[in-house]
């Protein structure tokens, strides 16, 4: 375990870049380690220690010492990792069905999305269970709203919208469930 020296951190937060790179060079290893923990990928994972290093050194004003300059950095470093798996899965899901960059024939992705175009009566279900969603989502509470559109909109774990919206699991489980139970019913005409 790395034992960082409280004014290094300090020295950073006031603007020294000397004494964040001694921050960097104390942690970018460990950082390393844990990124390719959780994104089995070397080369996710220098990326999210990239993105972390970034994103600590703009944020370091805000860093209030309540926890550890470790702990603090790890979260980062674990949030950054995830998004890394986030954007490669959306790569890869792109690459299987359009094919890869490099593929010239058009026909590949023509018949991966089929010739069945939605009618005109789909469209206009469509549209208004979009409408009627829309329109619910304001009657939710802020709590609901926040904890619904991070894991149905943004695909965040429970964990991260616990840590993010200050609630325990059980919390966001909760309000997430309030939040479908709501819509849901909104959209009974539907189902």
């Amino acid at each position: 375990m790395i034992d960082t020296d409280p004014r290094w951190v300090e020295r950073a937060r006031q603007g020294d870049t000397a004494a964040f790179k001694c921050l960097v060079d104390a942690h970018a290893r460990p950082l390393f380690v844990l990124c390719e923990r959780i994104t089995r990928d070397a080369a996710l994972a220098e990326d999210a220690v990239q993105e972390a290093l970034y994103k600590a050194w703009r944020g370091l004003a805000d860093f209030d010492g309540r926890a550890a300059f470790r702990t603090w950095l790890h979260r980062i470093a674990v949030n950054a990792a995830l998004e890394q798996l986030r954007r490669n899965a959306r790569h890869r899901h792109e690459v299987a069905v359009g094919g890869s960059a490099h593929d010239d024939d058009p026909g590949d992705f023509l018949d991966a999305i089929g010739d069945e175009e939605p009618g005109p009566d789909e469209h206009a279900v469509g549209a208004q269970i979009g409408h009627r969603i829309r329109a619910q989502m304001q009657h939710l509470s802020a709590l609901e709203r926040a904890a619904f559109v991070l894991r149905h909109h943004e695909g965040e774990s429970l964990e991260h919208i616990s840590a993010t919206l200050d609630l325990t699991v059980g919390q966001s489980k909760q309000a997430i469930f309030r939040a479908v139970r709501k819509l849901r019913a909104a959209l009974q005409p539907w189902r």
